[in-house]
Formats: C-alpha cells, structure tokens, sequence
C-alpha cells in the first residue's frame, strides 16, 4: 500500500480586530525617538511561540483568542506607545511615535497539519508568509494560528522603534501576568531620555563601525547568493563542552564567549579563500552601563539601548588558534562595547550624524564576511503562559530579505534544562560547516516532546 501523501502546509486567515488599551490616556501623546532608537531603524522583529493543545476544561480557540484580546487591552494601558502610529515628523525628517491608541492588529488563523508535521528547522518554507506577514499601519502586529492537532502558536511582530529584545521581552511577560490575573511584574518607562551631550563628541573608532547611509544602500546591501534562514537545537552538554574548552588556559570565560568562539573558528571553513580575515559581531545591551543618575536606563526603559561590537581575526589566526585563545578575543572586544564611554560616544556620534538612515558597516556588507550573535539568555520563554500553559517553543525571526551578515539568535530553550534554541541567517557554505558537527541540531518535533 502506498503511503498517503502529506498534505503541503497552509495558512488561512479566518478574522481580524483592533484591540484598544481599555483605560487609553486622555489625549494623544507624542513620543521622541532617542539617538538609539534612531539607530536601530524601523524593520520588523518578530518572536514566534507554540504551544501544546490546552488541557483546560474548555480549550476551544475561540476562548483563548478572547482571553488573549482581553487582556492585551489591559496590558496596552501599560505599555501605551505599543497601541500607538509611528510616523515621519515633516520638520525633523524624523520618525516619531503618536500615542493616539490606534491600536494593535490581532489575527486568527487556521493550519491544516498538526504541529507534529510541522516543519521547525527550515522557516523558510514554514514561517514566511504564513506565521509571519508585516501590516506597516500596526507597530504591533499579532497572529493566533490553530493546528488541527489542537495546539496554538502566537507570533508577536513589533516595529524596532518601539524598542528593543529588552522591551519586547517586559511587555509579552507582563501580557502573560495579565492574562493569569497576576500582579505585573514591571512597569515600564517610557521616557526615552537618552540624549547627546553638549557639544556631542565621540572617539573616532567609532566611524569604523558605525555609517550613514541611504535606503538605497540599504536596498542593495551585497547579498550573499543565497540565505538560508534556520532554527537549531543545542543540548546542554554540548554548550558545558565548549565552555571547558574556552577555560582551559585557565581564565573563565562565559557560555556565550565559548560558543562565540567555536562560531568564529568553524566560519573559516565557510568563507571564500579570497578573504584573509573573519568578523563577529555581538549585540550589546547598554542598560545599567550608563553610570549613575536619571539617566542611566533601568532594567524597565522601554525602547532601544543597543550597540554593536565587531571582532576581527585573521583567517590564520582562527585556523591555528585553540578556543580558548579565540574566547580570549571574544572576551576582550565584548568589554571594550559594555562601558559607559562607548555608549555615551555612541549617542553622540548619532547626534552628529542626524537625520538621516544610519547603520553598522557590518550590516551594509562591508568589511568582509561577518555573523553577528544576539544573546537572548534573559528573554522569557518558558514563562510565557496565557493561562493555557507554558510554550514547548519560543524564538525569533526576521522578514528582513537582504543582510551583509550572518546572524545567530540565542534563546534558553523552553525545557529550562540548559538546552539553547538557535534562530539562524546563514550562507550555504555556513550552514553546512555549522551542521557537519554534532553542537548544531536541525530543530524538529521530536526536540520539542511531540
């Protein structure tokens, strides 16, 4: 007998709302960007959850849709900006946020597989267009998909100038404490104070890194011939392994500095031969880095307090060193981008090169071949619960089309275990040396418990 063909994975959208903050404020608020949320753009970040079919006495979609839209009202009371437009101001060709309570967008949709047939590893045919779409009239943009096996997925697709991994992080949390009806456990500032000194100065390192551009730069960053966009499972012995290897000359280094390490190392294998050297990038989060005072962003700022700290090693070096000495390197360019000089020149530097489009040269696809890492370690997964329990998957995904990097998205996996899930951009070549060993695991259901 031969076996049934597999029905090809659909999507179809069933019904849309505008979900309002129930209590709004009294009149229409302007909201500035700061110097870092200029820099950090408008483009699209998108956090993907799935869940297990309820065990709840009623577990129909229809009822969690309607506690999900409840209780995002109540959280958008909060995080107000989030329910807001963001617009171009016509005198300072600059976007800005108007917190009129437009609302956020929610959709529901309907899949026509059980997630035990989805595929988790290429999202490229499992996300694009089906679990993630952009509405640019909607800074919040959410989609609730049922699966014929009963279980739910919620994508959550926020406008980068609402902010950062960070705030996006506090706001879904503080959604899930609503929806349980318990206490919230941050309450957001929305200051965006973070301004340029006067007069604004700033060390000239920081024009290597940093570039003003046009959208038509950005439009034809060089692309590689192919990107790959993938999600991978890394199990807690292998990450305990790498770190042993990073400290063997004796000197602590961090998870993410070892498995930083073992990234530059194995790009040697996956880099053109023209190309003498490798670059890695990390993505640093500036809270607590700005010094004492008013002005130092708490663990509750909502908005954008990043930068971006570029390595570069040689391809002899990577090849001949061990991961201990590559951690070193790891270890002492992250350092140099955590003080409070480098942000506070950072936020200067963008004072002097406003208005306009400003970003990494790294990003622009210039300096040669570069993957960039964003550690996620602090942002909630397993504590993601809407009242119908805990996710057995959260991460992250970009629409973005075109990138001069590569990139790596660290998440703690939902099992709390140690486990780590990857979202991934990657050339071929990349993707390839990455999968040739045993550290990088395609994700699939079976890592999932399905």
């Amino acid at each position: 007998m031969e076996n049934p063909v597999e029905p090809k994975f659909e999507v179809h959208l069933t019904r849309s709302s505008i979900v309002k903050a129930e209590s709004p404020m009294p009149h229409p608020h302007i909201l500035t960007l700061s110097n870092l949320d200029l820099l950090s753009g408008r483009f699209p970040v998108t956090y993907i959850y799935f869940y297990k079919k309820p065990e709840l006495p009623t577990d129909d979609f229809t009822s969690i849709v309607k506690s999900l839209k409840t209780s995002l009202a109540g959280v958008l009371n909060l995080y107000y900006p989030f329910a807001g437009r963001i617009i171009d101001d016509p005198n300072t060709r600059e976007p800005k946020i108007i917190c009129d309570n437009t609302g956020a967008l929610i959709v529901e949709a309907s899949a026509n597989i059980p997630l035990q047939k989805f595929d988790f590893y290429n999202l490229d045919e499992s996300f694009t267009g089906k679990l993630v779409s952009v509405n640019s009239e909607f800074p919040l943009h959410v989609q609730v998909t049922h699966y014929t096996c009963g279980g739910v997925s919620i994508t959550f697709t926020f406008d980068h100038a609402l902010g950062d991994a960070s705030s996006f992080g506090k706001f879904l949390l503080s959604w899930s404490e609503i929806t349980r009806k318990e206490a919230v456990s941050c309450m957001p500032d929305h200051r965006r104070n973070l301004r340029a000194r006067c007069p604004p100065t700033y060390h000239p390192s920081l024009d290597q890194t940093f570039v003003k551009c046009t959208i038509e730069e950005i439009q034809n960053v060089p692309n590689f011939n192919t990107l790959l966009k993938r999600l991978y499972y890394i199990d807690a012995s292998s990450i305990d392994r790498l770190q042993d290897l990073a400290c063997a000359n004796g000197k602590r280094k961090t998870k993410i500095e070892a498995f930083s390490a073992y990234i530059w190392k194995t790009m040697v294998a996956a880099v053109d031969k023209k190309h003498g050297k490798c670059n890695m990038g990390w993505l640093i989060d500036g809270r607590g880095r700005l010094g004492a005072g008013d002005k130092n962003p708490a663990s509750n700022y909502i908005g954008n307090v990043l930068s971006l700290a570029i390595g570069e090693a040689s391809v002899g070096d990577l090849k001949e060193g061990t991961l201990s000495d590559i951690a070193e390197n790891v270890h002492e360019v992250i350092a140099k981008s955590t003080k409070e000089d480098h942000f506070l020149d950072l936020i200067d530097w963008i004072e002097c090169h406003r208005p306009g489009l400003m970003l990494s040269r790294a990003v622009l696809g210039q300096g040669g071949p570069t993957v960039v890492l964003s550690s996620g370690r602090r942002f909630p997964v397993a504590e993601l619960d809407f009242g119908f329990g805990s996710p057995v998957l959260g991460t992250v995904y970009s629409t973005v089309e075109r990138i001069g990097v590569g990139y790596l998205n660290q998440r703690q996996s939902a099992r709390n275990d140690g486990s780590w899930t990857i979202s991934a951009i990657l050339w071929p070549e990349l993707a390839a040396a990455l999968e040739s060993d045993s550290v990088f695991q395609p994700m699939s259901a079976t890592h999932l418990s399905f």
